[in-house]
């Protein structure tokens, strides 16, 4: 299997910390946020990667390079137009070709043996994608995944209003001692997503959404499955959980 890591932002939450580097290269415990990935899919007999970058894409790429380094084989492509995660995985597409390919964003840590489980649960049936997600967390922030049983996708709601909440609960997703499940923002998926992605249309955000294309993707009937990730599992989206990591050992 193939990666794909996006990491092309430069995190504006970060404020000065990312006015050299792009938040990905924000270090955690002495490495690049970056690097903790690599190693966690290398781990994972994950060797052949795409990072896709754009602000401050020099730093990334002088900084692994080729990939030898890490006994890992890397390529790069730049997401010249900031335009939505719908659209930052098309740099990859002549890489992944007809593999299929875990999609990372480059700013989530979470334990190596979640790739590797994430391998597992793929293979272990005739699935075109999967979704990790987490329990209990703000979906207001994120994205909502709804699920029916044995965790098969139904549909991913990003960052619902009170009122799409509201009419969720009405509809009998959110009730009672039901999970609520938060995208975790790891993925994998057969390349037939590429298909939904060149069909995007901007959304009411005036953004490309990833979401939109997993909805579409699921709606076409191509099936779709979900994983906890238990334990850890860190957005490392400002200065504030930057600084809770560094207090904690990663």
């Amino acid at each position: 299997m193939k990666a794909v890591l996006l990491a092309a932002g430069k995190g504006t939450r970060m404020r000065e910390l990312t006015e050299d580097v792009p938040k990905p290269m924000l270090k955690v415990n002495g490495r690049p946020i970056l690097e903790h990935i690599l190693l966690g899919l290398r781990a994972a007999g994950i060797n052949d990667i795409f990072i896709v970058t754009g602000y401050r894409a020099e730093v990334v790429e002088s900084y692994f390079g080729d990939g030898a380094g890490l006994g890992m084989r890397i390529a790069y492509g730049r997401q010249v137009v900031q335009n939505g995660t719908g659209k930052a995985p098309e740099p990859a597409r002549a890489f992944v070709g007809n593999d299929p390919f875990l999609l990372s964003y480059g700013d989530i840590l979470v334990k190596d043996e979640t790739y590797q489980r994430m391998v597992e649960k793929y293979a272990s049936d005739r699935f075109s994608g999967l979704l990790t997600v987490t329990p209990g967390a703000e979906i207001a922030k994120g994205g909502l995944v709804l699920f029916k049983d044995d965790l098969i996708f139904e549909r991913l709601v990003e960052k619902p209003s009170d009122t799409e909440v509201e009419r969720l609960r009405q509809a009998g997703h959110l009730c009672g001692d039901q999970k609520v499940w938060y995208n975790a923002g790891i993925y994998i998926f057969d390349p037939v997503i590429y298909r939904f992605i060149e069909r995007l249309e901007k959304s009411s955000r005036g953004e490309y959404e990833l979401t939109d294309a997993i909805n579409a993707m699921s709606a076409s009937g191509h099936a779709l499955t979900g994983l906890e990730i238990p334990g850890r599992w860190v957005d490392v989206r400002d200065p504030e959980v930057l600084l809770e990591l560094e207090r904690n050992t990663f």
